[in-house]
């Protein structure tokens, strides 16, 4: 999906996977270093991103950061608040997640529309929603999609890292599949 952005906007460090009809659209708050150098999302080794994926029923074998395009198949989806710079978070500019950070995503989830928008880091989560945030569903949308924040999978946050709380997306992305 296209978004219209402005002609002299910095390039983007890793394309979206964004578009019509997803359950889940996954949001960190910048491509780390290892994935912008290697051009995908959730590249480190180390990186719980795509185990927990798996390991939660999300997709249906273990893939691969290279192999983040087709996600989409699958029902899901990827971007990055900020999505012109790249690194760990307190390496990141702190003008880079602004209004227009946050506007843009909203518009481009506004536009999807997928069931869900989860936040994989509380930075994310508590950057664009600018209050406070725990785990869970946020309570808060963007049209009919609801918010929920998610923790880290990241290795440089596995002190904070609970699959459960992956596991409950999954669950409840599952009860809004099912009809009423």
């Amino acid at each position: 999906m296209a978004t219209a952005e402005r002609p002299d906007a910095p390039p983007h460090v890793l394309p979206d996977v964004i578009r019509s009809g997803l359950k889940i659209v996954f949001c960190g708050t910048a491509a780390g270093t290892v994935s912008a150098r290697r051009g995908a999302y959730y590249a480190h080794p180390q990186n719980k991103f795509w185990r927990t994926l798996f390991a939660v029923g999300l997709t249906p074998r273990l893939m691969s950061a290279e192999e983040y395009r087709v996600l989409s198949e699958f029902g899901l989806g990827l971007t990055d608040l900020m999505k012109s710079v790249s690194g760990m978070d307190h390496e990141l500019p702190r003008d880079a997640l602004n209004a227009e950070a946050r506007a843009a995503l909203t518009e481009k989830i506004g536009v999807a529309q997928p069931k869900l928008l989860a936040f994989t880091s509380l930075a994310a989560g508590r950057g664009f929603l600018g209050r406070a945030a725990t785990f869970g569903d946020s309570g808060a949308r963007i049209g009919e999609t609801r918010i929920w924040v998610l923790p880290s999978p990241s290795p440089a946050a596995h002190w904070n890292f609970d699959q459960s709380w992956w596991r409950r997306l999954a669950e409840d992305e599952r009860a809004l599949a099912s009809p009423a």
